[in-house]
């Protein structure tokens, strides 16, 4: 029995007429002799729709694991306003630590704690959400908050800071601010969203120290 042919999704950006196609004589009728005209092929309906979404520039030349990785950032969508931004900043790992918070579409700082002498990205990052949580509770805000570090973003859910880092006298304020952040996700309840900053597709967060 032969073997029946995968069906294909053409996707016109340029031509005769734009769209997706779903066979190459279709497609052909559309871009034959055209000037310049931009198309591609694509195995799904769904990875068709989300190139016909972008741009043929961002398409051109992928291979399946690249035009697939480009239909993921597609999906993630924009990002949410109002919301607030939370970064952290370590000089080694562990090292000096400080953290802070912007709005996300001005750049206003609305706070920033630190250096601590010993301390590591992922305990700064969990310690500005909770801090965040913390200070919108009081001011009423519900706007989301993003930050780009999943372990934190864990941590939260867990309401545990689950670092690695030992304690000692270099770090003893910085223990205190976990002790008290675990204590205060143990006694309250908070509605703001806590969402992921996709670094891939938005570019740095926001409240990124840029010392990279």
């Amino acid at each position: 029995m032969a073997k029946k042919k995968k069906p294909k999704f053409y996707v016109v950006w340029h031509g005769r007429q734009t769209g997706i196609f779903h066979t190459w004589d279709e497609c052909a009728a559309q871009v034959s002799g055209f000037t310049d005209a931009k198309y591609k092929s694509f195995d799904t309906h769904h990875e068709a729709q989300a190139a016909f979404a972008g741009e043929y520039e961002d398409f051109k030349g992928q291979n399946k694991t690249s035009k697939s990785k480009q239909i993921r950032l597609i999906d993630v969508g924009e990002i949410v306003y109002p919301s607030y931004a939370v970064d952290a900043a370590c000089s080694g790992n562990p090292g000096p630590v400080e953290y802070r918070c912007v709005d996300t579409n001005s750049g206003e700082e609305i706070f920033r704690r630190g250096p601590f002498p010993q301390g590591t990205n992922n305990v700064g990052e969990f310690l500005a959400i909770v801090h965040a949580l913390s200070l919108f509770q009081q001011r009423e805000i519900t706007a989301p908050i993003y930050s780009d570090s999943k372990n934190a973003i864990g941590w939260i859910k867990k309401k545990k800071c689950q670092t690695q880092l030992p304690r000692g006298e270099n770090n003893t304020e910085l223990f205190e601010l976990v002790d008290r952040a675990e204590k205060w996700l143990a006694e309250h309840e908070y509605t703001n969203k806590i969402l992921k900053w996709e670094t891939e597709v938005w570019g740095e967060i926001p409240a990124d120290f840029g010392r990279k």
